[in-house]
């Protein structure tokens, strides 16, 4: 039996892994996070506040499934900075300290966001182009994944999820966020836990950064390395559909970020 330690535990994606994993019977679990519900199998802790009343949790783990942090790609610098950075510092720092084997940071598609409207097939050794505070966050815990890697021998992967639905993510929904490009990277509740359990499973793994969407039509993510790292592969997939909503958004999207470029080359600020 693995043991799995989950942080934000309460999420919408820690909650379907939850699930999952407690269905398969092979797992002995450790719940942590903010636990807004009072849900009485986790444990109540700010992970931004380091604490070994918590981080003792992190004992001899086999696998850290860390989810816990501001989840909105709309989050300011100072959200990322403490629940996002700051956060993901301290589970690093229990993982060291306790004897964890592996950590597998959940991160972002926003890694990538900048090359949305080029053709760049988008393998996860494409030169990162973040456009926010959240997706840089994201990249920035990556490579804190592998100074963990390289300084404390653990394990680390990071999975650049794809498009979760909140409710139903087994079918995909009709209003998909983010026009074309949010259906082209659409993740089903199915591969999204198979995914991470692959993470957990997979032997002989050090550093990783892997992609983790489900085998879209047109799609440009590159999953190849995720099958021969972790042996994923998906079962579900979409055939984006073209429709005047989701073209609107699309090319609001393409001109805000075609501003964006433009004021940044103009002043030099990010």
């Amino acid at each position: 039996m693995k043991s799995v330690l989950i942080t934000g535990a309460t999420g919408m994606i820690g909650q379907k892994l939850r699930a999952h994993l407690a269905a398969s019977g092979g797992y002995e679990m450790r719940l942590l996070c903010l636990n807004p519900s009072a849900d009485p199998q986790v444990m109540t802790a700010d992970l931004a506040t380091y604490d070994e009343t918590w981080a003792r949790r992190f004992e001899e783990v086999d696998a850290v499934i860390h989810l816990a942090g501001a989840p909105s790609p709309a989050s300011t610098w100072a959200v990322v900075q403490r629940d996002n950075i700051d956060l993901s510092l301290n589970v690093f720092r229990a993982a060291e300290r306790h004897g964890a084997r592996r950590v597998i940071f959940a991160s972002s598609n926003w890694v990538m966001a900048g090359h949305r409207f080029d053709l760049a097939r988008l393998t996860t050794d494409l030169a990162p182009n973040p456009i926010n505070p959240y997706g840089a966050g994201k990249l920035f815990i990556e490579r804190a994944g592998l100074d963990l890697h390289s300084r404390a021998g653990i394990s680390f992967i990071a999975l650049r999820i794809g498009f979760c639905q909140h409710t139903d993510g087994n079918i995909p929904g009709p209003h998909m966020a983010h026009g074309l490009w949010g259906q082209q990277m659409w993740l089903s509740d199915r591969d999204l836990c198979t995914g991470f359990e692959r993470a957990v499973l997979a032997d002989d793994v050090g550093f990783a950064v892997l992609n983790l969407m489900s085998q879209n039509v047109g799609m440009r993510w590159d999953l190849a390395e995720t099958e021969r790292v972790i042996g994923y592969r998906p079962q579900d997939g979409h055939t984006p559909v073209s429709d005047p909503a989701a073209a609107d958004r699309d090319e609001v999207s393409r001109a805000m970020m075609d501003f964006e470029s433009r004021f940044r080359d103009a002043t030099g600020a990010w």
